[in-house]
């Protein structure tokens, strides 16, 4: 059979650090395998860069780099564009003007799709052109495009995750080698798992960003970040991750968008980052170091799981890689992939969620206290699932688990038991997913 004359797709990249340089090789090497495939040779034709005096160890000749983005985006010779220089501004503008002159989209752009993704949304979709960001929530893995395409029909239940590769590699740290959070940071930063600044990371933003666009998708709802609850892991101790190890538990920081129902029946989703408590036997107890894993509850479908590497910028320029094949492709055929219109859906606040927890106080070892303490859980709705006491004497610790609870109902107990007189501290609060 003749094979058929292949098409040329001139790209064009705005910036060309870890994950943009990354993805020129990768269109470099597989050009050939791509051409085969699909009948499409990929041309990196431009690329936008802060300083074009700095040498960049890529495959493309020196007049490739130019440092007008905006030149690059306006290029009629560019058939598509590959966002990966970060930040809200200027790369919204860009890609707005790369869509509204009928140029498909790639980006790995997670802060930028949870804040402003509706607008880039809909830009696309008057287009008519693709808007594809696989990337942007967990590196390598794919899971962007089954929540848009192969779950669009599916009624999802929840999604949650280990989306953080920096957190999830400190939490290894100290559970496998009884680590400090602080040397455990320290570690990540000496590896580059960490920046300098781990405030993003290890206060729960990043996962948040992510947790705002994963629910937009699964849900077809408008979410931002401040939508998404969070809490991060700064607090975690040594002896949280012995206390929950003893408990059959590890602790994960979990990225969670799940949907309920209001009182009067109306749907509402629940959005949140934080600490939790995953039974041994659970599978994203066994993601550890700085991979990633999201897994996918629904009615019909039940449970799934992605796994692999969410930080990196080969993983994740392999993810961008394979939108850019997408989007050249539906280019070819004249057609994009829609998100659709997100609804208007209420986002719980974070004391009307339900879940159960764990928590652990310092009592005054004496006869009465159980009984003081467990008429504090029940007089706020709050069942306990087990008890567990350490330490024998003048004092002890009191580590419980409970069943499902009201947020609310649960720091309604807290407050109550710091008035009892023998309660000397309440301690750490985590949540806790079932098995």
């Amino acid at each position: 059979m003749e094979r058929m004359e292949a098409t040329t797709v001139r790209v064009g990249v705005l910036g060309c650090g870890n994950v943009g340089a990354a993805l020129v090789a990768l269109v470099h090497e597989q050009r050939q395998t791509v051409a085969d495939r699909t009948g499409m040779v990929l041309e990196v034709a431009a690329v936008a860069v802060r300083d074009t005096s700095v040498h960049r160890d890529v495959p493309c000749p020196p007049d490739t780099f130019t440092a007008d983005a905006a030149a690059v985006v306006n290029d009629p010779g560019i058939d598509v564009v590959v966002e990966a220089m970060g930040g809200l501004e200027p790369a919204r503008q860009l890609i707005l003007e790369a869509l509204a002159s009928g140029k498909p989209v790639v980006t790995a752009n997670k802060e930028l799709l949870a804040a402003h993704g509706e607008e880039l949304y809909l830009a696309a979709a008057a287009a008519g052109v693709d808007l594809l960001f696989e990337a942007a929530v967990a590196g390598a893995i794919p899971i962007m495009r089954p929540l848009r395409e192969s779950l669009a029909g599916e009624p999802l239940t929840r999604v949650m995750g280990i989306v953080n590769g920096t957190t999830n590699f400190i939490l290894s740290r100290m559970s496998d080698h009884g680590a400090t959070y602080a040397d455990a940071l320290s570690k990540a930063q000496e590896l580059g798992y960490a920046e300098s600044d781990p405030t993003a990371d290890v206060e729960g933003f990043d996962a948040g960003a992510k947790a705002a666009v994963i629910a937009s998708l699964a849900f077809g709802a408008r979410v931002v970040p401040a939508d998404v609850y969070h809490e991060g892991i700064s607090g975690v101790t040594v002896d949280d991750i012995e206390a929950a190890r003893a408990m059959g538990h590890c602790i994960k920081l979990l990225a969670v968008a799940e949907r309920g129902t209001s009182v009067d029946g109306a749907v509402e989703i629940g959005v949140r980052v934080h600490p939790t408590l995953v039974p041994f036997n659970h599978p994203l107890a066994a993601v550890n170091d700085n991979f990633n894993a999201v897994f996918v509850e629904g009615e019909a479908v039940g449970e799934l799981m992605f796994y692999g590497r969410g930080a990196g910028g080969r993983p994740t320029a392999s993810a961008v890689f394979g939108d850019l094949i997408d989007a050249a492709g539906n280019l070819r055929r004249g057609h994009g992939a829609p998100i659709g219109a997100l609804s208007d859906v209420r986002v719980s606040p974070i004391g009307d969620i339900e879940s159960a927890y764990y928590l652990s106080i310092e009592v005054d070892d004496r006869p009465g206290v159980l009984s003081d303490v467990a008429a504090v859980f029940g007089g706020h709705d709050v069942s306990i699932r087990s008890m567990e006491q350490i330490g024998l004497g003048a004092e002890a610790q009191l580590r419980f688990i409970t069943h499902l609870a009201r947020e609310s109902d649960l720091q309604e107990t807290l407050r109550g038991l710091r008035e009892l007189d023998a309660v000397r501290s309440t301690g750490s609060v985590l949540r806790v997913i079932g098995d």
